[in-house]
């Protein structure tokens, strides 16, 4: 049984933060939301938060983080959000941490934990260009690490397992580039706060999910 239940995914990519929150939300309850999925969700709905997202994408601008703040808050206050939530994806800027809080406080709710997941350099660049992912459920699959049972077939729905476009060296490298400029510097600021952990994410899943497990009880 969980003591933590309002969670921050935080990590590079390639650390295994997306897989480790899907094996959490599967076996506990918790909501696992992306910012891609809330995007989604209310531009497909027509929301009033919605609409006035899709006028930035739309004309190719970014999301202001007060705007994206106040998408993430209204998608918190949802029933299916009461067990619990593991945001994986945001926030990813010190400003969007601080906009983050009072927008759950608006809603009566505060983060219990922070998971940060570390792994090598080395070992990142690796996971990003060999990535694989399943056309129909989005599970993560890694052609070196963690590859699926049968080549090509997701091992949960069947589904046709594809490459990125973007997951090429070059990517990879801009993307780890991002997040140590953007994001890395959200470890201390939840260090500070006192609600950070990390944990290894070099490992395998099967290593790596108890570890989560422990630190979340």
């Amino acid at each position: 049984m969980l003591n933590k239940h309002n969670l921050v995914f935080l990590g590079p990519p390639g650390a295994g933060k997306g897989t480790i929150a899907q094996l959490l939300a599967r076996d506990s309850g918790l909501v696992h939301i992306s910012t891609g999925d809330i995007f989604r969700n209310e531009i497909g709905s027509g929301t009033e938060l919605g609409k006035k997202a899709r006028g930035y994408v739309d004309s190719g601008g970014l999301v202001p983080d007060d705007l994206v703040s106040e998408m993430v808050g209204a998608r918190l206050s949802r029933p299916d959000c009461t067990p619990g939530f593991i945001l994986d994806g945001f926030p990813r800027t010190l400003n969007q941490a601080g906009l983050l809080k009072p927008a759950l406080c608006r809603i009566g709710k505060k983060l219990d934990c922070v998971v940060n997941f570390e792994a090598p350099y080395d070992l990142l660049v690796k996971r990003l260009t060999a990535r694989i992912i399943c056309s129909k459920c989005v599970t993560n699959y890694n052609r070196l690490f963690s590859p699926p049972q049968k080549d090509g077939v997701c091992d949960l729905c069947q589904g046709a397992l594809y490459s990125r476009p973007d997951d090429s060296l070059d990517t990879a490298i801009d993307r780890l580039r991002v997040y140590k400029e953007q994001t890395e510097p959200l470890i201390e600021y939840y260090r500070d706060e006192g609600i950070l952990v990390s944990v290894d994410g070099s490992q395998s899943k099967e290593i790596t999910y108890p570890m989560v497990l422990e630190v979340l009880r």
